[in-house]
């Protein structure tokens, strides 16, 4: 039952939030992260907006609301949208063939792994039975992989022999070292995460003519007021930047993040954007609106649902195994996963509730059902699962 001091009217309970706001707090006094920002938009109204702890672990700076944060993997909505404003704009079909528009990607060829009784390893390769087509990089199922998550394998190690894992490769490089390495699996036929969104910055490049920041900026940070978004920050800037503990202090292992200080050789469409909360509130409210925002539209109410609909039914197989990341309850859209069932996931939601994450921390979704958006920012990368399911819990927990 809610507390006295709960009002009937309000979006959250405020013992809820209190009880948010004070399990967040003894998580940074038991040195678990430095900081943290949330934000929680319901009815269209901010209803709690909150720093806590620290920006630095090193510095008494405490953290503020227009902090900023490496949001790795929350960079792919983003791009995933200005792909869709180009298909709007009938300057590309997402059922195109990738090639298209990058012909050394026209012969891929599929690898298969074989594991001989001595526990040797072997590739045989085979010719695509289809390409890739861009709606298969928007939704993962391109067959392309990352070399760095998942279980290793022989073509995650290609890719980290290739060296297209590193910082200073180009997009145009990107392309080039996509067409030399062997695809995880045909494509159409799994989901895997990968650098199908990294691939799509390219082609943002290829169709516009322009690089993806200037890009991303004429088309959706300065239409939607995004100031603070962008692939670095500026030096008058870069006080307000977030960072983590050098040495994680649960499992002690090196944290490493983008520098963010200045432009990146790569600009990377999958995870290469920093951001603060209020930005991607704009970006987020642009999602829940279907497409506009301050009389600003950048892609239509169809086209928002198409997205945030599931695209891997009639792909047996596709949601199973440890490696799908969305997880149990959720099928994957068009840059988002987005939520099928009710039950089956390890937190609660609401069936077309719709959200991704980033490696550092950060984490967002949205449930239209609940009229809620929710943005949750940290850099400490290797405590990013629980606290993803620790937030939700008690968000929802708190809602009225």
């Amino acid at each position: 039952m809610p507390q006295a001091n709960d009002s009937i009217n309000a979006p959250f309970y405020l013992s809820g939030l209190a009880r948010l706001d004070q399990t967040i707090q003894r998580e940074i006094d038991a040195g678990h992260i430095p900081g943290a920002t949330l934000l929680l938009e319901r009815g269209g109204v901010v209803a709690h907006e909150k720093a806590y702890g620290r920006q630095s672990p090193d510095s008494t700076t405490p953290m503020a609301t227009d902090t900023i944060f490496r949001i790795y993997s929350m960079t792919k909505p983003i791009v995933s949208v200005a792909i869709m404003m180009l298909a709007e704009q009938g300057r590309l079909l997402i059922s195109d063939p990738v090639s298209r528009y990058f012909p050394e990607l026209a012969r891929l060829q599929v690898a298969t792994e074989h594991l001989a009784a001595d526990g040797s390893r072997s590739l045989t390769l085979a010719p695509c039975t289809r390409e890739m087509t861009i709606q298969d990089l928007l939704r993962h199922t391109a067959g392309l992989t990352y070399g760095i998550f998942g279980e290793s394998t022989l073509v995650k190690q290609a890719y980290l022999d290739s060296g297209i894992e590193g910082r200073q490769i180009t997009n145009a490089g990107l392309v080039d070292c996509l067409s030399r390495l062997p695809l995880a699996f045909q494509p159409g036929s799994n989901w895997d995460y990968s650098r199908a969104t990294d691939l799509l910055g390219a082609l943002l490049e290829k169709i516009s003519g322009q690089s993806l920041d200037v890009h991303l900026q004429e088309q959706i940070f300065a239409p939607l007021q995004m100031p603070d978004t962008g692939f670095w920050v500026a030096a008058d800037q870069q006080h307000r930047m977030a960072q983590p503990f050098p040495i994680d202090p649960v499992t002690q292992q090196a944290v490493r993040l983008l520098d963010g200080r200045s432009r990146p050789e790569f600009l990377s469409g999958g995870g290469g954007l920093l951001s603060t909360a209020r930005d991607y509130l704009r970006f987020a409210r642009l999602l829940r609106n279907g497409g506009e925002l301050d009389g600003v539209r950048l892609l239509s109410r169809k086209t928002i649902a198409f997205m945030t609909s599931d695209h891997l039914a009639g792909i047996p197989g596709a949601t199973s195994g440890a490696a799908y990341l969305p997880g149990a309850g959720y099928g994957f859209g068009l840059g988002f996963a987005v939520r099928n069932t009710v039950g089956g996931a390890p937190t609660p939601g609401s069936v077309g509730d719709f959200l991704w994450s980033g490696l550092a921390g950060t984490y967002f979704w949205i449930d239209p059902q609940e009229d809620l958006i929710a943005i949750w920012l940290m850099q400490a990368p290797e405590q990013r699962d629980r606290f993803r399911q620790l937030v939700r819990n008690l968000v929802h927990a708190s809602l009225t």
